[in-house]
Parts: C-alpha cells; sequence; structure tokens
C-alpha cells in the first residue's frame, strides 16, 4: 500500500510539472510575444526607451485583443517584462558597438593619416608635385599634405592639386600656410640656404595640433610606401624625437668631418633632407646647447643659436639641426641612406650597402640632378614620375620607360648601377599590382 502510495505521488508531480512546462512553451510561443520582440530587434540599432517599448507592447496587446486574441491579464504582464528584457538586452549590446567599438574605429582612422611637410619657393611648383604624386603612386594610407609656400604660389597648387582624378583625391588632404617665421628676423631666415628652407625648423612650432610629420624637400621621390619609413615612429626609444640619414657613409670624403668649423652629429653629420618628427615630444623637451646650461625649449633655442653661428654655416638649417643634436644625440634615430639616397651615394662609387641590397627607397636629387644632365639616372627617374598619367598601368607607362632609359645611363657614375635604382620600385609595384587586382579578383571562398 505505501508503494502504491509513493506510485501515485510521483505520478501526480510528475503531471504538474509537464502542464507548467507546456503552460510556460505556449507563453514563449505567444504570437503577441514574438511580434513584439521582433519590432525590439529591428528597432534596437535606434536605442528605444524601456517606457517606449511597454507602451508599444500594450497597444500591440490592445489591438490583438480587440482581434480575438483573448490573452489573458496575466500573460500579458509576463509578455511585456519578457519583451523589456530582450530589447533592454538588445540594446546594451547595441550601445556596446556604438559607444566602444564606433570611437575606436574613429581613432583607428585618425592614426592611419599620415602627415607630410615640403617648403616651396620660388620655381619650385613643378618639382613639389612631382614629388607629391610620388608619395600617393605607392602610399597605403590617407596623406595629409602640409604645403608652405609664398604667396604667388599658393593659388597654383590649390589649381593643379584640385585638377587630380577623384580616385586620386581621396587619397589625400592638403592644407596650404604662408611662409612665416616666430621668432628673429624673418627675411634673413628666408634667405638661409636655399629660399625658404629654414621653414622646416618652425614646424614644431606653427603645427601644434600635429603630433608626428615627415619632412621632405622638395627634390625627394618616394620609390616605395612611405607607410615604411611612417612605422619607424614606431622604433624610438624613449627619448629620440627625429631620425635622419647621415650625410655621408665614408668619412674621409663626408664634407662636414672635412669642412665644418661647428659641432655636428656624429661621425659625418645627417642629412635634413628627409626628417621623421614626432613633434609633440620636440614641443616638449628641453634641449642642452652651449649657451644656457638649464636647457632650451625648440622655440627659444632657435634664434640664439642662429645668432651664435650664422658666421660659420654653410648649409643653413641643416647645419643649425647638427648642432642641435651634436648636444642632444640620445634624441635623434639614424635610417638607413636607401631612405635618403642621393648623388653622393653614387658618384665617388657606390658607398651605399642599403640601396645595393634593397634598392632605394627615396631618391634625393639634391645638386639639381633633375634638371641638368650631370646624372641622368636621377632625372630618368624623375621625369618617368613627372610624365606619369596617374590612372595608367604603373608596369607599362612607368616602369618599363624608366628601365627602357635606363640603358642610355649605364656609361655614367650612378647609371652603372641600375639595380640599385630599379629594385624597390619594381617591388613596390608588383606590390601595388597584386593590392590593387589579385586581390579583388581572388575567388572568394
Amino acid at each position: 500500500m505505501r508503494i502504491h502510495c509513493k506510485v501515485v505521488v510521483i505520478a501526480v508531480c510528475f503531471g504538474v510539472f509537464l502542464l507548467l512546462y507546456f503552460l510556460g512553451g505556449n507563453a514563449a510561443d505567444d504570437p503577441l510575444l514574438r511580434e513584439v520582440e521582433e519590432d525590439q530587434e529591428e528597432d534596437s540599432e535606434s536605442f528605444p526607451s524601456p517606457s517606449k517599448l511597454r507602451s508599444d507592447a500594450e497597444a500591440k496587446f490592445a489591438r490583438k485583443t480587440a482581434a480575438g486574441v483573448g490573452a489573458k491579464e496575466t500573460l500579458k504582464r509576463g509578455t511585456e517584462g519578457r519583451a523589456i528584457k530582450r530589447g533592454g538586452s538588445v540594446k546594451a549590446k547595441s550601445r556596446s558597438r556604438n559607444i566602444v567599438a564606433r570611437p575606436a574605429s574613429k581613432r583607428t582612422r585618425a592614426q592611419e593619416v599620415m602627415h607630410l611637410a615640403v617648403v616651396a619657393c620660388g620655381n619650385r611648383l613643378d618639382e613639389t608635385l612631382t614629388m607629391l604624386k610620388s608619395a600617393l603612386l605607392f602610399s597605403l594610407k590617407k596623406i595629409k599634405f602640409h604645403i608652405f609656400a609664398e604667396d604667388p604660389l599658393a593659388p597654383q597648387f590649390e589649381e593643379r592639386l584640385n585638377q587630380w582624378p577623384i580616385s586620386v583625391s581621396a587619397k589625400f588632404q592638403y592644407s596650404i600656410y604662408p611662409i612665416s617665421f616666430s621668432v628673429g628676423n624673418a627675411d634673413e631666415w628666408k634667405k638661409l640656404f636655399k629660399p625658404c628652407a629654414a621653414q622646416r625648423l618652425f614646424l614644431p612650432v606653427i603645427l601644434k595640433d600635429v603630433d608626428s610629420l615627415l619632412y621632405v624637400d622638395t627634390d625627394v621621390l618616394f620609390l616605395r610606401p612611405m607607410d615604411d619609413l611612417w612605422r619607424l615612429l614606431n622604433s624610438f626609444n624613449g627619448t629620440q624625437l627625429a631620425a635622419m640619414a647621415p650625410e655621408h657613409e665614408v668619412p674621409k670624403i663626408g664634407w662636414y668631418s672635412r669642412f665644418a668649423r661647428h659641432p655636428y652629429y656624429g661621425v659625418t653629420g645627417v642629412n635634413s633632407g628627409v626628417m621623421l618628427m614626432n613633434l609633440t615630444r620636440i614641443r616638449s623637451t628641453l634641449f642642452k646647447n652651449s649657451m644656457i646650461p638649464s636647457g632650451l625649449s625648440w622655440e627659444d633655442l632657435l634664434h640664439p643659436l642662429y645668432q651664435k653661428y650664422k658666421n660659420h654655416i654653410t648649409w643653413g638649417d641643416q647645419d643649425l639641426l647638427n648642432i642641435i643634436f651634436h648636444y642632444n644625440p640620445e634624441c635623434l634615430y639614424i635610417f638607413a641612406c636607401q631612405w635618403n639616397y642621393r648623388p653622393d651615394h653614387c658618384m665617388y662609387g657606390s658607398n651605399c650597402k642599403g640601396a645595393e641590397e634593397e634598392g632605394v627607397s627615396i631618391l634625393h636629387g639634391n645638386r639639381g640632378v633633375y634638371h641638368d644632365d650631370k646624372q641622368p639616372a636621377f632625372k630618368v627617374v624623375y621625369d618617368g614620375i613627372r610624365d606619369f598619367p596617374f590612372e595608367d598601368n604603373m608596369f607599362q607607362s612607368l616602369f618599363y620607360p624608366i628601365q627602357t632609359k635606363f640603358l642610355d645611363t649605364v656609361n655614367t657614375l650612378c647609371g652603372r648601377i641600375p639595380q640599385v635604382f630599379l629594385k624597390q620600385i619594381e617591388k613596390t609595384m608588383k606590390g601595388v599590382f597584386e593590392d590593387k587586382v589579385v586581390r579583388h579578383v581572388r575567388p572568394r571562398k
């Protein structure tokens, strides 16, 4: 009898459990609940408030009741509670996407913009535009150009840049600034070495909202993505705030090591035609010098330094930079000569090992070699990039013409090592081709 009673009790409990289970399942499958939940999922990205969710659920319930659905009041309360909970869950997830993920994406995009500065005066319009063009041809990230130009050149830059194809314009922004010097005699600064070249010394003072920047002379050509040099900013240690290449690789034939009448960096000095800068660090550093033991800020240092050495410097602003980093060597990062390859690296015999191994990354045509026949190897590359139509095939309209014209330079001092000039640009063009063509036609898996 006891066993019989136990069996009956177990059966009753099991029956009650099944009843509750099926009632709960039917409530979850109720069409009113499904409709409210679907509406919340559709509207979750607009972040409706809980009160709106409740009023929408009640309105839908009222319509269903009027149509003969006949839902119970208890089910109504349970349905509203579930819908708001689901809506609240979706809303929290959506807010997470909008408050956390999206700002992070904006920061990523901001970091992807590289800053490139150049100073142009006199007849440097075409040369500067060719330099900017070379940066755009091969670079991957978007570039912001900071162009410092004399007043007559400013509208010409604007007109020419606005004529570039839309597909190219999407890759850059630009700002044009007047030539200005915050300390000292402006006319004296402007005439220091080449016209307006001293402007580069004042970039940290003028571009206060820019964190990092690559400065290049107008006679520079990129044969490799600017992105690769820009990444060297990540290689700076805690004290380094600028990067340049040595003025020469061989001390016995270097200019500074033979002729300088002022302090200079290292053994051969540095060349400032390609200069990568962390402007934020420059603005916040006190620089050691031979005048004031306590150190001076960048802006406060420039004019007294010029006054002290103006009768002893030959290369103007570059000499002043050499003096600054002579007293602050821990602040300078040295990159390899292929990032600032000049006629000096080949006219006395090939002496840039990095370029021999990897090819030239940045070509620096100082000594006016783009515009005369003294070093035709440099002129061939300049003419090729200048004349290349933006949207043409790079191999057919740029690389092959340069390669062909190089045959006429093999008997010259720099033209006898064509692989140094062509290796990196060929590699870069293959990379651009693979990125633009191969990646886009690859079938989806």
